[in-house]
C-alpha cells in the first residue's frame, strides 16, 4: 500500500490502532487542521464517524457512549477554541471517573506564538484534567517514529481505561497539505512497502493493538482483609452505601455482600444498583433521602460500621448521617482517588470493588442484627407509601421523576440532569426490578451538555433512551438535538419546565431581594420551536393524566418526542416540604 503523503501515512495508522484497541466509533468536528484524521476516520471500513458540528456537544455525546459503553470513544477536533469547547466534557470525564480519548489538530511548533491565526497554546491545554498527555511530533516516514505512534496509541487508550479511567489527550500536528494529495518528496519511494523486510512492525502492526496492557485486579491482601472483616463481623448494625458510579459495584458482589452480612443497602439512584432483579431479593432501599436526619429517626442508634462503594451520594440528608455517624467507615475506591468531601472515612480501600464486595462476603460468618436492617425497611416502605398517596393529588415535580421511574421501559436507559431533577430522583424514584441503566454527569454536576451526553448514551445501544431534563438544562444545550438527525439517535425527553430553575429555592438566598433578578432567572422562553427546528414532536400536557399517557405512548414508539410538563417551582418546593411533614406524622 502506499500513501499519497506523509500527513495520510500518519492519520491512517493512528486509526488503525485505534480499531485494533477496540474502537468502534468516533465523534468528529469539522475542521481546516484535522482534516488528516476525519479522512482516515471517515475511510475506515470498521469505524462509525458520528459528526457533530459543534465541539461541546461533540465532547459530551462521546462522554455519554463511554457512560453507557465503559470505553472511550474518540473525539477529533481542528485547532484553536475548537480544542477548549471539549474541556467542560474532559472536566467531567475526569471528575467521575469516564473514559475519554481526546485527539486535537495543531499548527505546526514554529506557528505558536506567532500570531498564525487559529493557532493557540494547545500544549496541556486541560491541565491535570487529563490522565495522560503527549504532544506528537511532526509525522514522519520513519520506522522508529511510526513504532512510536503505534505505541503511544495503545498507551493511549490503556491509560483512559486503567485502574483510573478518565480523559487522555493526544496533540497531533499536521502541516499542510493536509489533503490526501500526492506529495512525491514527502517520504521515501515504497513507503511502507520497502519496511516489509527490515521493520514489518512500523509498517503493518500487529494482530490487536501494538501494545496489550493488563490490569490488575486490585484486590485486598490478607492482612488488609482482615482489618475489613473484623469489624464487619463484630457489627450489629451496618451499612452497605452505593453511591454514584460508573463502572462501580456489580448487583451479583452486592447481593452476595447483602446477603453475608445482612446489612440495608443504600443505593443511590445513579449507583445502577436501585434496579435490576437483584431488587426483589436483597434489601436495597431509596427512600434514605427523605427520613435520615429528620426527628421521626433521631433516637436510632448509630450503625457500627459503613462499607462506602462509588462517588459521594447524591443525597445531602445521607451525607450528613454518615458524618455524624461514630463508627468506622470504610471507602472503596479502585482509582485512590479521594471520594468523600465531609472527612469522617476511617479508612481508604485502594480495591476493585467487585473482588472487595465478594471477598468480605466470603468471610462473614455471621449476618447482622435483623432487627436493625428492618428498621430500615419500614422507613422505606412507610416513605414510598406516602409518595404514592400524594400521587393521587396535586402533581409535582417529584411526581414526574416517580412516574418515569415506575412506567420506563424494560430495559431502558434513563438519563437524568442535575439540579431538582436528580435530586427528586433519588427521593421519589422506587426501586425496581426492572433492567434500567441510570446515569447522570454529577462529576461536576453542571448542567451544560446533559442532551448530549444523554444522547451519546442512547447511541451505544439499542434500549429506549429516557432523559429527564430542566428548562436551564434544555436551553443550555439546544445545539446537542442536532444529533438526534446526524447520529440517528431516538428518545422520550422530559422536560420539567419551571421557567428558570428551582434549585436556588432550596438556599438561603432565596429570602433576599435579589433572588429573582440574579438567581431564579426567569427567562420565559417558548421551547416549541425545538421542535420544527430539530424534527422532533413536542407536546405540552396540563396534568398527570395526560402526562402518564404521553409517556406510554412515547416510549413504545420511535422518533423523538418532547414531553413539556410546566411547574411553579416554588409550588412543588412547598409540596415537596407538605409530603416531607406527612412522612415525619406518618412515622
Amino acid at each position: 500500500m502506499s500513501y499519497p503523503n506523509v500527513n495520510t501515512l500518519w492519520a491512517e495508522t493512528l486509526v488503525e490502532e485505534l480499531v485494533a484497541g477496540g474502537v468502534e466509533a468516533v465523534c468528529v468536528s469539522p475542521g481546516s487542521r484535522s482534516t488528516p484524521l476525519t479522512v482516515a476516520c471517515a475511510e475506515h471500513t470498521d469505524l462509525r464517524v458520528y459528526s457533530h458540528l459543534d465541539e461541546r456537544s461533540s465532547a459530551f455525546f462521546a462522554l455519554g457512549r463511554a457512560k453507557r459503553t465503559g470505553e472511550p470513544t474518540p473525539l477529533v477536533c481542528t485547532s484553536g477554541t475548537a480544542a477548549a469547547n471539549f474541556h467542560p466534557a474532559v472536566i467531567e470525564a475526569s471528575q467521575s471517573g469516564v473514559p475519554m480519548l481526546v485527539l486535537t489538530a495543531d499548527r505546526p511548533p514554529e506557528l505558536t506564538d506567532s500570531g498564525a491565526n487559529q493557532t493557540i497554546d494547545q500544549e496541556k491545554l486541560y491541565g491535570d484534567a487529563v490522565r495522560w498527555y503527549r504532544d506528537m511530533p511532526e509525522p514522519a516516514a520513519e520506522p522508529r517514529k511510526v513504532r512510536m505512534l503505534r505505541t503511544t496509541v495503545a498507551r493511549a487508550l490503556a491509560n483512559s481505561t486503567g485502574s483510573d479511567p478518565g480523559p487522555v489527550h493526544l496533540n497531533c500536528r499536521f502541516r499542510k497539505p493536509l489533503e490526501p494529495t500526492p506529495v512525491p518528496d514527502d517520504h521515501p519511494e515504497g513507503v511502507p512497502e520497502n519496511w516489509a523486510g527490515g521493520d514489518p512492525l512500523a509498517a503493518e502492526g500487529r494482530d490487536g493493538p501494538f501494545v496489550t496492557t493488563a490490569q490488575g485486579a486490585g484486590r485486598l491482601d490478607d492482612a488488609d482483609l482482615s482489618r475489613v472483616v473484623s469489624p464487619v463481623e463484630a457489627a450489629d448494625r451496618g451499612l452497605v452505601v452505593a453511591g454514584p458510579a460508573d463502572g462501580g459495584l456489580g448487583s451479583d458482589a452486592l447481593g452476595a455482600l447483602a446477603d453475608a452480612t445482612g446489612f440495608p443497602v443504600l443505593a443511590d439512584p445513579l449507583s445502577n444498583l436501585r434496579s435490576g432483579s437483584h431488587v426483589a431479593d436483597h434489601p436495597v432501599l431509596g427512600g434514605y433521602d427523605a427520613y435520615l436526619g429528620t426527628d421521626a429517626v433521631a433516637d436510632w442508634p448509630d450503625p457500627d460500621v459503613v462499607l462506602r462503594f462509588g462517588a459521594s451520594p447524591t443525597s445531602k440528608p445521607l451525607r450528613q448521617y454518615l458524618r455524624d455517624a461514630d463508627c468506622r467507615q470504610f471507602v472503596v475506591a479502585p482509582s485512590g482517588r479521594w471520594t468523600e468531601a465531609t472527612f469522617t472515612a476511617s479508612d481508604l480501600l485502594v480495591a476493585d470493588p467487585d473482588e472487595t464486595a465478594r471477598d468480605i462476603a466470603e468471610r462473614v460468618a455471621e449476618p447482622g442484627d435483623p432487627a436493625w436492617a428492618d428498621r430500615f425497611r419500614r422507613a422505606d416502605q412507610t416513605h414510598w407509601d406516602t409518595v404514592t398517596d400524594a400521587l393521587d393529588g396535586a402533581y409535582w415535580e417529584g411526581g414526574v421523576l416517580a412516574d418515569v421511574t415506575r412506567l420506563a421501559p424494560d430495559p431502558a436507559t434513563l438519563f437524568v440532569s442535575n439540579s431538582m431533577p436528580v435530586r427528586d430522583l433519588d427521593r421519589f424514584g422506587e426501586p425496581r426490578t426492572a433492567d434500567h441503566t441510570v446515569l447522570g454527569n454529577r462529576g461536576a454536576s453542571g448542567i451544560d451538555g446533559i442532551t448530549s451526553t444523554a444522547l451519546g448514551a442512547g447511541s451505544a445501544t439499542e434500549d429506549p433512551l429516557v432523559l429527564v431534563t430542566g428548562d436551564l438544562a434544555y436551553y443550555h444545550d439546544m445545539n446537542g438535538l442536532l444529533a438526534l438527525a446526524r447520529c440517528g439517535v431516538d428518545a422520550t425527553i422530559v422536560l420539567v419546565d419551571n421557567d428558570g430553575g428551582g434549585i436556588f429555592h432550596m438556599l438561603p438566598i432565596e429570602d433576599h431581594e435579589t433572588f429573582e433578578s440574579q438567581f431564579k432567572t426567569p427567562h420565559g422562553l417558548d421551547f416549541e420551536p425545538t421542535g420544527e427546528l430539530y424534527g422532533l414532536a413536542f407536546e405540552r400536557l396540563e396534568s398527570r393524566e395526560a402526562f402518564v399517557d404521553a409517556f406510554e405512548r412515547s416510549a413504545g414508539s420511535g422518533g423523538t418526542q418532547v414531553l413539556s410538563v410546566a411547574f411553579d417551582a416554588a409550588d412543588s418546593h412547598a409540596r415537596r416540604d407538605a409530603l416531607q411533614d406527612r412522612l415525619v406524622d406518618a412515622f
